[in-house]
């Protein structure tokens, strides 16, 4: 009797994990991809481009540069923060380093394919409120430090390049294997976590947790992306299942802001160049614009159903 009935659950739960994956599976090959295009061919652009803004550009205008080409990095934040650390030595304000590093922690451009895979709506709403966070972080930074540096990049040399091969071909496949190792293990395990969620978790409680309270959600959201957020592909197919089971858009725009914003990995790298205070002013500021992007995301939904 029981050696039947977790055969009856092994089958339902192949059953959603098989159909979560056909769903999703397409949109995380074309984000490695993408991915390893942008990293092999476009990101020393980039960077320079960064670089260069010392030289042209300032005030707002810098701030939304820097924004867009953190968005556009393909770096994570180990990867990131070294290289802000050469801009900083190249003469980059700290307004403009914020921007790029605060969107760049958000969003890549292979996160913006396998977002896709959410939805029109959520890839927009991801896109645009990663972009203005980087910029209302940058303005912060250019009102309320002028005088003093916000970060101490002091130890930090910029990475190595592992994109070196000379055979152009051979240097994207490696990249893209590297790629693979980073995401595969945590895009199956995030397809099986929302198989999991859905055979066991009803739509009722996923409602009541995410959707109809629209405040109680958004918080809700918001604190569920600090511990559980590991990796953004792996995420995906959570999100997708929670959007399907009546989480509001703006529930899942706080988590989108919070996971990657307060994730493990990130957060010990931060810790090494803001110090205490401004890592606690950090943490404040991922909380509040979480919370009110979640909400304003709610109530631009409610006025146009």
């Amino acid at each position: 009797m029981v050696a039947e009935i977790l055969r009856r659950e092994f089958l339902y739960i192949g059953y959603y994990f098989v159909r979560q994956l056909s769903q999703i599976f397409w949109y995380w090959v074309a984000g490695m991809i993408i991915g390893s295009v942008v990293s092999v061919f476009f990101k020393d652009k980039i960077h320079t481009l960064m670089r260069n803004m010392k030289d042209g550009g300032a005030g707002f205008l810098g701030i939304v540069l820097a924004s867009i080409l953190g968005i556009a990095s393909p770096l994570c934040m180990y990867g990131t923060i070294p290289i802000a650390a050469s801009f900083s030595k190249s003469g980059v304000k700290d307004e403009w380093l914020a921007a790029f590093m605060m969107s760049s922690i958000l969003l890549n451009p292979q996160l913006i394919i396998y977002s896709a895979a959410l939805g029109t709506p959520a890839l927009l709403v991801r896109i645009i409120s990663c972009f203005l966070c980087g910029i209302t972080a940058g303005v912060l930074i250019r009102i309320f430090c002028k005088k003093k540096s916000f970060f101490d990049f002091k130890g930090f040399e910029e990475p190595k390049n592992k994109d070196t091969d000379p055979n152009l071909f051979l240097r994207f496949l490696k990249n893209l294997w590297r790629n693979l190792k980073a995401t595969g293990l945590y895009f199956l395990i995030g397809v099986l976590l929302s198989a999991l969620f859905q055979r066991y978790v009803p739509e009722k409680a996923m409602t009541f947790f995410f959707g109809g309270n629209e405040a109680w959600g958004v918080l809700m959201a918001a604190t569920v992306g600090v511990p559980l957020y590991v990796c953004g592909g792996g995420t995906i197919p959570i999100l997708q299942s929670w959007l399907a089971s009546g989480m509001s858009m703006g529930s899942a725009t706080a988590f989108m802001i919070t996971g990657p914003a307060t994730k493990i990995t990130n957060l010990g790298a931060l810790k090494a160049v803001l110090g205490i205070k401004n890592f606690i002013l950090y943490w404040v500021y991922v909380i509040l614009f979480s919370l009110l992007s979640g909400l304003l995301v709610n109530l631009i939904f409610m006025l146009f159903r």
